[in-house]
């Protein structure tokens, strides 16, 4: 493990289909300015026309700057992406899926600082599909993560509010942020626990202002009001709207020292004859 002092870290909220990425794109230059991360984390889940990622999606996305992709109960929504995700390096799938599930359940990065950053992703129960227990295995992998990296990341991929919060208090002072992800809706209820671990209940998503959680109102309202089945699809043009988190932590320690949510809109980029 390195003896230096802090490691800037930059997640951003599940990225939804072609306007998600081009938001990133777009941004990202800035907001490495602003922040300096050490490394950049996205969950990428919903990335490939709102459901699932494609090979080409991964590298499009490691392309435009980002470091880990993370996932969740969408990530195999592509069939063909099962054959290609061992070869896709930096994405780490659910740990918590049952061991044949081919990916990686653990990513460690070294930032050119020499610091080791570990990002663990876990999948929710509550209303999700039926996986192992995040709580048990997110307590051995952050146990065993302790030993070999200087700070760890935790993508807890879950629907309940209250299962997110309760994991962040049993991860308290064994990994160095929880940080939650689904919902697509950033919460305002950013801290640092007691025992030194920031927490976020949602990162929220980059993609369509004008959408709900990046998809096509009308479909979605459609649903509602008739219960009918209707597809529901990204919208993939218009204002632009990016959610992230910025987590600085005290490497020698493992313990956050600052969080911070990260709001902004991207106005339509103008149409060109």
């Amino acid at each position: 493990m390195s003896g230096k002092k802090e490691v800037s870290i930059l997640f951003i909220g599940d990225i939804v289909g072609r306007l998600g990425r081009a938001v990133v794109k777009k941004e990202l230059p800035a907001l490495k300015k602003k922040f300096s991360p050490d490394l950049i984390i996205a969950n990428g889940e919903n990335s490939a026309a709102g459901y699932g990622i494609t090979e080409s999606v991964y590298k499009e996305l490691i392309e435009s700057g980002i470091d880990v992709i993370t996932m969740g109960n969408h990530m195999f929504d592509k069939k063909d992406f099962p054959k290609v995700i061992d070869s896709c390096s930096d994405i780490v799938r659910p740990a918590n899926y049952p061991p044949s599930v081919p990916g990686r359940d653990h990513l460690i990065k070294k930032t050119r600082g020499g610091i080791s950053i570990a990002v663990i992703n876990l999948l929710g129960r509550v209303f999700m599909p039926a996986v192992d227990c995040p709580f048990r295995i997110g307590e051995a992998l952050a146990e065993k993560l302790r030993k070999e990296a200087d700070a760890v990341i935790v993508d807890f991929h879950a629907e309940a509010t209250s299962e997110k919060r309760a994991l962040g208090y049993h991860l308290d002072g064994k990994v160095s942020a929880v940080i939650g992800t689904h919902t697509h809706v950033m919460t305002a209820d950013e801290q640092i626990l007691a025992g030194g671990t920031a927490y976020l209940s949602d990162a929220g998503m980059t993609g369509a202002s004008d959408s709900v959680i990046g998809m096509g109102k009308e479909a979605i309202i459609a649903r509602f009001l008739t219960q009918m089945p209707h597809r529901f699809e990204p919208v993939v043009k218009g204002e632009g709207i990016l959610n992230a988190v910025a987590v600085k932590v005290d490497a020698a320690t493992g313990r956050a020292g600052s969080v911070e949510r990260i709001y902004k809109l991207i106005p339509e980029e103008p149409t060109k004859d």
